[in-house]
C-alpha cells in the first residue's frame, strides 16, 4: 500500500512549495489583478459565443428552377393622389401585371400625413342611381342593368356597369379616355369630382408583388396603363386637361425581396426623396441576392438581400419623354447566400475555457518571470555601482 501512495506521488506533475519560500511582490499582484480581469472578459465572451451559436455564412451556385419572387413595399406619395396612382410589373419573359389591384391597399393621407381613408385597391366603387342603358335607355323596373363600354367591348355580351369597367375596357383595347364626362359612368360616379376633391393629398401604397424570379421592374405612376403597338402607356390625358402636376415625391417605409429574416437589411427602407422641377422619372436599379437562412433549429426562410443605385431622369431628357413615376428595376444574382445558426459544443465551450486559463496563466506568469528578474538584475548592478 505505501509503495502505491508513493508511486502515486511521484506522478505528480504539481510539486507544491512551502510557502515560507514564497516571495510576493507588487509587480506579481498587478499582473495577477490584470491577468484575472482579462479571463473573465475572454470567458464572458466565449460563454456568449456558446449560448447565442455561431453563423456559418457560404456562397453557393444559385440553381433554384420555377420559383416566384414576392415583393412587400410599403411607399408613401405626400403629394400624388390615390385615385392617381397604379402598379404595374413586368419582366424579361414577357409577362405583365397592369394595374395591380390584389393584395394592394390604399391610404388617402393629407398634408401633415395623417390618414384620410383606407381600403384595399379597386374596392367600393360607388352606386350609380338611373344609369343609362347599353341600348341608349334608362333603367326601368326590373330590368337588368347593362352599360355601354363606348365601342371597347371584347364582345356583344359584354356590359360595363362602372366607370373603372370602361376604362378597363378601353386600356385592353389600348385606347385613352381624353375625357371622362362624356362617359356616362364616370359622370355619374362623379370621377373627376373625386379627382378633384383629393387636390392637396397624398397617398400611402402597401401590399405585395409575387412575380417571376426572373429580371424585371415594377413601378408607381400616375393613370391606367395599357399596351399600344407594343409600347407600355399611360393614360394621363384625363390629368392634363385640368392642368394637375405629378409631384413623384416618395418616402420608402419598407421594401423587401422575401420574408425577413435575422440580420437582414433592406437599404432603401426609410428612403426619402423630394423631387424638385421639372418633373421626371425617378429609378431605382436593384441587384437581388437569393438568400437562406437556416437556424439552430433547421427551420429554413427562403428570401433575399439586394443593394441599389438611384437615378433621376427629367421629363426633358433629350427628346424623349419619361413617364413620371418611380421604377424599380431588378435583377437577380445567380450566387446564393446561405447563413446557417449553429450551437457550439459543450465539450467545445470547455475545451476553450481550458485554453483560456491555461493560455492567461502561462502568459502573465512569463511576463512576471521576466520583470521580476529584471528588477533583480538591475538592483544587483546598482550595487555593484555602489561599491566600487
Amino acid at each position: 500500500m505505501e509503495n502505491l501512495v508513493s508511486k502515486l506521488r511521484n506522478l505528480d506533475a504539481y510539486p507544491k512549495i512551502n510557502e515560507d519560500f514564497y516571495s510576493r511582490t507588487i509587480s506579481g499582484g498587478i499582473i495577477t489583478l490584470a491577468s484575472s480581469i482579462v479571463m473573465i472578459l475572454l470567458f464572458v465572451s466565449e460563454l456568449r459565443l456558446y449560448l447565442h451559436g455561431v453563423t456559418e455564412t457560404r456562397l453557393v451556385v444559385d440553381t433554384s428552377r420555377g420559383e416566384t419572387l414576392k415583393i412587400n413595399f410599403d411607399v408613401t406619395f405626400p403629394a400624388l393622389r390615390c385615385s392617381m396612382l397604379s402598379l404595374d410589373a413586368m419582366d424579361i419573359s414577357g409577362e405583365q401585371h397592369l394595374d395591380i389591384r390584389h393584395h394592394i391597399f390604399k391610404k388617402r393621407i393629407d398634408a401633415d400625413g395623417n390618414v384620410i381613408e383606407s381600403k384595399e385597391d379597386g374596392i367600393g366603387s360607388p352606386k350609380i342611381e338611373n344609369p343609362l342603358q347599353k341600348h341608349g335607355g334608362r333603367l326601368e323596373h326590373n330590368e337588368t342593368y347593362c352599360g355601354s363600354c363606348y365601342g371597347a367591348e371584347s364582345s356583344d355580351d359584354d356590359c360595363c356597369n362602372t366607370c373603372e369597367d370602361v376604362r378597363e375596357a378601353y386600356r385592353k383595347k389600348g385606347w385613352a379616355v381624353t375625357n371622362p364626362d362624356l362617359l356616362d359612368q364616370c359622370r355619374r360616379e362623379g370621377f373627376l369630382k373625386q379627382i378633384k376633391d383629393e387636390e392637396g393629398e397624398g397617398c400611402n401604397m402597401y401590399g405585395f408583388l409575387e412575380v417571376n424570379k426572373v429580371a424585371g421592374n415594377f413601378h408607381f405612376a400616375p393613370g391606367k396603363s395599357f399596351q399600344q403597338s407594343n409600347v407600355h402607356v399611360h393614360d394621363l390625358l384625363v390629368f392634363q386637361m385640368d392642368n394637375f402636376s405629378f409631384n413623384i415625391s416618395h418616402k420608402i417605409n419598407r421594401l423587401a425581396f422575401g420574408d425577413y429574416f435575422p440580420g437582414v437589411l433592406n437599404p432603401l427602407d426609410g428612403v426619402q426623396w423630394t423631387q424638385e422641377p421639372p418633373s421626371g422619372m425617378y429609378q431605382y436599379f436593384i441587384k437581388v441576392v437569393p438568400t437562406v437562412y437556416t437556424d439552430a433549429t433547421g427551420s429554413t426562410i427562403q428570401s433575399n438581400q439586394f443593394s441599389v443605385t438611384e437615378h433621376f431622369r427629367t421629363a426633358d431628357h433629350g427628346r424623349l419623354q419619361a413617364l413620371p413615376g418611380v421604377f424599380f428595376f431588378y435583377d437577380l444574382s445567380p450566387i446564393k447566400v446561405t447563413f446557417s445558426e449553429e450551437n457550439v459544443s459543450f465539450l467545445h465551450f470547455l475545451t476553450n475555457v481550458c485554453a483560456i486559463v491555461g493560455g492567461v496563466f502561462t502568459v502573465s506568469g512569463i511576463l512576471d518571470s521576466f520583470i521580476y528578474h529584471g528588477q533583480k538584475a538591475i538592483k544587483k548592478k546598482m550595487e555593484i555601482g555602489k561599491f566600487s
